[in-house]
């Protein structure tokens, strides 16, 4: 005769712990990681802003400005104002385009915040130092001038760019050229034939004065016949 089995504590213990559901374990998750794309294009945003001086300022309600800059520990220094550069009074923040040094098409577009560097101050004296530098034709008196007349600014991008390569804008961002008072007030370049404008005036001239003799030689052909037939009748 058998006895009947009692269950220990134990294994009641054990039994229940296998039965028990089971917590869901942490599976990697799909999502991949930002940390890379944002390493790259902060490498393709510094590569692209040592190896290209020239980059274009997009100014919200504005058109889109050419400028040149330094790089310098990631901001791009502009200097703007009375014998340099035309800017305009530049907001809080702004699109920066640059264009790929080897092609010379657009290649990132990134935001950026705008910090007008007071004179006297330790950054603004590093940014014209680095600006004077780099600038063509640069005087000595470049430092005293820019203080007095002009503007130095410091352009700062953040966050992701908008665009970048295998992400671009359908449209192909052309813009007419903008209106200039520039013009040529004194001597101007011979030209062989005389210029466009010069050789439209006369082709216009010779067409008029052609249609001129035409429309004299009809009328002497009219009183000639006129004449004629006044002959024919007092003869008659």
């Amino acid at each position: 005769m058998t006895e009947p089995r009692t269950e220990s504590p134990s294994d009641s213990q054990s039994e229940s712990q296998s039965e028990s559901p089971s917590e869901p374990s942490s599976e990697p998750s799909n999502e991949p990681s930002r940390q890379p794309e944002a390493a790259t294009a902060a490498a393709l945003l510094g590569e692209a802003m040592t190896k290209s001086g020239l980059l274009w300022i997009e100014v919200a309600g504005d058109r889109t400005w050419p400028a040149w800059h330094v790089w310098d520990d990631g901001a791009a220094l502009v200097v703007s104002g009375p014998g340099e550069q035309p800017l305009p009074w530049l907001p809080k923040e702004v699109r920066l385009i640059l264009r790929s040094k080897d092609t010379g098409g657009r290649l990132l577009t990134v935001r950026a915040h705008v910090h007008v560097l007071e004179p006297g101050t330790p950054e603004w004296q590093r940014a014209a130092d680095l600006l004077k530098a780099s600038r063509l034709n640069s005087v000595d008196d470049s430092l005293a001038r820019w203080a007095a007349e002009c503007t130095v600014s410091a352009l700062v991008p953040f966050d992701s760019p908008l665009e970048s390569p295998g992400a671009y804008a359908a449209h192909d961002h052309r813009q007419p050229p903008a209106r200039t008072a520039a013009t040529t007030t004194s001597w101007r370049p011979w030209h062989w034939g005389g210029r466009g404008e010069e050789k439209a005036e006369r082709k216009r001239a010779r067409d008029e004065a052609k249609a001129a003799r035409q429309a004299a030689k009809e009328r002497a052909k009219l009183r000639k016949k006129h004449q004629r037939r006044g002959t024919r009748r007092r003869g008659r």
